[in-house]
């Protein structure tokens, strides 16, 4: 039913994201219909995947979502393509709790095979025992293969063959040590504002891994339950703000559940919100484009009327800190819209990591989603209309804001609605 597999690794940082955009880019550009996806809530990656596979790459989340709707989801959006690849998340076996929520679960509860992109930097034989580990650790995760990455010459890939040969595992090839294929990144992760140059990728890819037996990687006896492929939910009308980087992490479900939506550049553009049901403001770094933003004062004032008049507004994490009275930096202090009478620091002397999964209930209602900032409130931290827990049920201080209409948090929402 589905031709696909997951490319995972024994940790960050071993070159899966480098792999499986190279072999995205390979497989859309010889006429394949490739289906991207992301293990997790990971929104950096899903854009280099967009980016080469020319459709949009979809979030598997086994915190955020059931298992039975992450097989949905791969059912719906893989439905009339050539080939999905799954992109992992950190360790194949990492996940919130243990290996709950990891790319391994994903794996197998889609039942695909697994290629494991292995740093083999400095390394030789003592892969045998790395390999042998993730082989066997769980019977019902198939490890169809390797691609071993860095690799230094042609004499240390045949060390690292002779290494699959004694396992009895697939060697699919590799890649050598290159520092154009290295990614830049970001205090929150890979730079996309960057397109990354694929071509020297892509021929290295062709020469140095077997992708054909890639491709034959599949998994056509698996059938999912009739999926409901992203059925909108009501909505008069959704405006969605949205550009290259300052309100960019959306999931690409939470877009296609809605009816009716339309975009707009709060940099650029100013708004009309007459007749909108909702106005969604989703994260992104919005502190990287403080004077665009300030300049757009039209904008700021119409979002701050809609909000007024009880316009509903759902912001997240940097859509918050537009609604916020300013965002302070070491450059100065910014005005932002003033819906939320509260200030935000993005000074490097301020910066704190706040990151992982969140869950709390309002209205009856479960939210899940997921934190992942350094920015931070300044001086006064907001008053919660609801206690947020983490994954393990643990509390945490993250506060949920709730100002007339508009709900607002640092937590990127799965499911809006």
């Amino acid at each position: 039913m589905k031709h696909g597999f997951l490319i995972a690794a024994p940790a960050s940082g071993s070159g899966k994201t480098t792999v499986a955009r190279g072999l995205m880019a390979l497989f859309t550009g010889m006429g394949y219909k490739v289906q991207p996806f992301k293990c997790g809530p990971d929104y950096i990656d899903t854009k280099f995947h967009a980016a080469v596979c020319g459709r949009p790459s979809v979030n598997l989340d086994t915190f955020m979502a059931s298992e039975e709707h992450v097989c949905e989801l791969f059912d719906c959006y893989g439905d009339d393509v050539d080939v999905c690849i799954v992109e992992g998340m950190m360790g194949l076996f990492d996940g919130y709790d243990r290996d709950h929520g990891s790319a391994a679960q994903i794996a197998r509860v889609l039942r695909l095979p697994v290629v494991l992109v292995v740093d083999a930097k400095s390394a030789a034989y003592s892969m045998a025992a790395l390999l042998q580990g993730f082989i066997n650790f769980r019977a019902d995760v198939h490890i169809a293969g390797v691609i071993f990455n860095r690799v230094g010459s042609a004499r240390h890939f045949a060390m690292l063959q002779q290494v699959c040969d004694d396992l009895g595992v697939e060697c699919y090839g590799y890649l050598p040590q290159n520092a154009a294929l290295e990614q830049g990144s970001r205090y929150l992760g890979l730079d996309f504002s960057k397109k990354p140059e694929n071509q020297q990728l892509i021929e290295l890819l062709k020469t140095h891994v077997q992708w054909q037996r890639l491709l034959k990687l599949t998994n056509d006896d698996v059938a999912y339950a009739a999926s409901p492929c992203m059925k909108p939910k009501h909505m008069d009308r959704t405006l969605i703000a949205r550009n290259g980087e300052s309100f960019s992490f959306v999931y690409q479900e939470n877009i296609d559940a809605l009816q009716n939506v339309s975009f707009f550049d709060p940099e650029t553009e100013v708004p009309c919100l007459d007749n909108v049901d909702l106005l969604y403001l989703p994260g992104g770094y919005p502190e990287k484009h403080l004077e665009a933003l300030v300049k757009a004062e039209a904008t700021r004032r119409a979002i701050n009327e809609y909000a007024e008049r009880g316009g509903r507004i759902i912001a997240e994490c940097g859509g918050m800190m537009y609604l916020c009275e300013k965002i302070v930096t070491d450059d100065g202090e910014f005005p932002m819209c003033g819906v939320l009478p509260y200030n935000i620091t993005a000074r490097k002397a301020d910066r704190r990591l706040s990151l992982g999964y969140r869950r709390f209930m309002l209205d009856g209602k479960e939210y899940r989603g997921h934190e992942f900032h350094y920015t931070q409130f300044l001086d006064v931290m907001p008053p919660s209309v609801v206690q947020v827990y983490n994954a393990k049920g643990e509390p945490v201080p993250t506060p949920v804001i709730r100002h007339k209409n508009v709900l607002a948090s640092y937590t990127h929402l799965y499911q809006i609605q």
